[in-house]
């Protein structure tokens, strides 16, 4: 009997897209069930079946024993964006390319002056975005801090109309930079605030950003911290202060553990009306097609998430069997399951007033794409409804069209925030673009 964990690898976008095909899951159906909410095995679905306006809603009941699809190395075939290619949103919203040519462009935020920050990773960098010309690009471009670690999540601090420092999250540390509104340019040096388990090219490995938001009194900042590795392989000193949401003072003092066992959660967000933490998560690898979902959920103080002994409540990680049985029923079941390995990154909450009223403090998850997926995935941006600041456990897409008919991927979404005249903005580090969507 072969290895129920082994990869097999996809080498050929020509077969890859011949086995989507194969599948039985045609694009067409996308077009039959905007109206209505995908359940049960239709919900898994792939990037064929998704369109703006398409619901789904993912129950544990349709998760599937562990390895009843073999994992696969299906990476995304990446090309320039083709003649004609555009993003994809519902009826009544139109899509702009506001900026092109960035380099990496992740995590994207909106100051409280309505200044876009944006966090180049890649070259170590923190970009700003002001302002609109009549073209619709941006007035202003410049760059305010450079030598930076990989850094990802930026927050202001305190929070509020006028904050005197930016917090940047790198992938070993938090640190601070002086700031007043309209600042263009870093004033002063960064100020080391807290060490944080390093990832990606640095010691540790593993899973490298770091997301960082303020409670919404100030009184806390909350980072997160992915694993070093997909189910606890190797040494457990490598996953030390890891898989975790760490809080600290905003002075980077008295540091603990808010939640754990959450492999990765890229994407922090403060619930404008609540004030509630909500995270969004990429769960592990190698159990198959449909397992794990990533997920978005409220995080609950204190609460465990299962990671690697369990998934998605009690159920056992096969890699794990028996271990930490006196876990097994304080595993939490996240708010919202989406689908498997879509690379759920980072979230927002629409604060603007020009999309329709039923959108207000929604949530808006960037999908970066899977790469372990037989059938692709993700791709997109998707909206999670909220009802009186509570998730219904559907998921919509929102924004599509990254991916081409033949399969291939031209773009990949990371960052969302709320522009200051109510456009939801989008990175996307496939492109190297920010882009900029309206309503009519």
């Amino acid at each position: 009997m072969k290895n129920p964990t082994a990869r097999s690898k996809i080498n050929s976008p020509a077969l890859a897209a011949a086995l989507i095909a194969a599948s039985g899951v045609f694009g067409l159906a996308a077009i039959k069930v905007q109206s209505r909410t995908l359940t049960g095995q239709a919900a898994l679905g792939d990037w064929t079946t998704d369109a703006p306006g398409v619901r789904r809603k993912i129950t544990v009941a349709d998760l599937p024993r562990p390895y009843a699809t073999r994992s696969v190395d299906n990476g995304p075939f990446m090309i320039r964006r083709p003649q004609g290619a555009w993003p994809k949103a519902p009826a009544g919203f139109t899509v702009e390319l506001y900026a092109g040519g960035l380099s990496n462009p992740r995590e994207i935020v909106t100051a409280p002056n309505g200044d876009l920050f944006i966090s180049e990773s890649d070259p170590g960098r923190i970009r700003i975005l002001r302002g609109r010309t009549p073209a619709g690009k941006p007035k202003t471009n410049e760059l305010f801090a450079s030598g930076l670690s990989q850094p990802f999540g930026i927050a202001f601090y305190p929070p509020g109309p006028n904050p005197k420092w930016v917090y940047v999250a790198n992938t070993d540390s938090v640190v601070r930079f002086p700031y007043k509104n309209g600042d263009l340019k870093a004033t002063g040096r960064p100020q080391l605030i807290a060490n944080v388990p390093s990832g990606g090219r640095l010691r540790g490995g593993g899973h490298w950003t770091r997301d960082i938001r303020f409670s919404a009194n100030g009184n806390k900042m909350y980072v997160s911290v992915g694993s070093a590795t997909n189910d606890f392989e190797g040494s457990r000193g490598r996953e030390e202060r890891r898989a975790d949401i760490l809080e600290f003072d905003p002075d980077g003092k008295n540091e603990r553990i808010y939640a754990y066992g959450i492999r990765n959660a890229v994407g922090l967000a403060i619930h404008p009306t609540t004030g509630q933490l909500w995270c969004s998560v990429n769960e592990r690898d190698v159990l198959g097609d449909h397992l794990v979902p990533d997920y978005i959920t409220r995080v609950k103080e204190g609460g465990f998430y299962g990671w690697p002994w369990f998934y998605i409540g009690p159920h056992q990680d096969p890699r794990h069997p028996g271990e930490h049985p006196e876990l097994k029923n304080k595993v939490i079941v996240p708010d919202v399951l989406v689908q498997s390995h879509m690379a759920s990154l980072c979230m927002t909450f629409y604060t603007g007033s020009t999309f329709p009223a039923e959108y207000r403090n929604d949530g808006f998850a960037a999908q970066h794409g899977s790469w372990n997926r037989l059938r692709r995935t993700g791709y997109k941006v998707i909206r999670v409804p909220l009802k009186n600041g509570a998730p219904t456990g559907e998921y919509e897409d929102f924004l599509t069209g990254f991916v081409t008919p033949e399969g291939h991927v031209w773009g990949r979404p990371v960052g969302v925030t709320t522009a200051p005249d109510g456009a939801l903005m989008v990175t996307d580090d496939g492109s190297n673009s920010v882009w900029r969507i309206q309503h009519k």
